[in-house]
């Protein structure tokens, strides 16, 4: 059974892998891109944040930003 650090950080980093690849395909998803970004950034933030990668959960700060902002203009 997964743990739930190892299940926020894989879901994370799935989640991240397919707003990469909805987003360079330019098939036209950029809203459901940009959410997957926004909650990849959540999930990989809450696993820097337990595991106290405090850089990763800084840069996931980041990231939640701009899939927010993507959100909106893509709206």
């Amino acid at each position: 059974m997964m743990d739930r650090q190892r299940w926020l950080e894989w879901t994370g980093v799935g989640t991240a892998i397919l707003y990469s690849m909805l987003i360079a395909l330019n098939i036209g998803a950029e809203f459901v891109g940009f959410f997957l970004l926004l909650l990849s950034s959540g999930l990989i933030g809450l696993w820097a944040y337990f595991g106290k990668h405090r850089g990763i959960m800084f840069l996931q700060l980041f990231y939640a930003t701009a899939g927010f902002i993507g959100m909106v203009r893509w709206f």
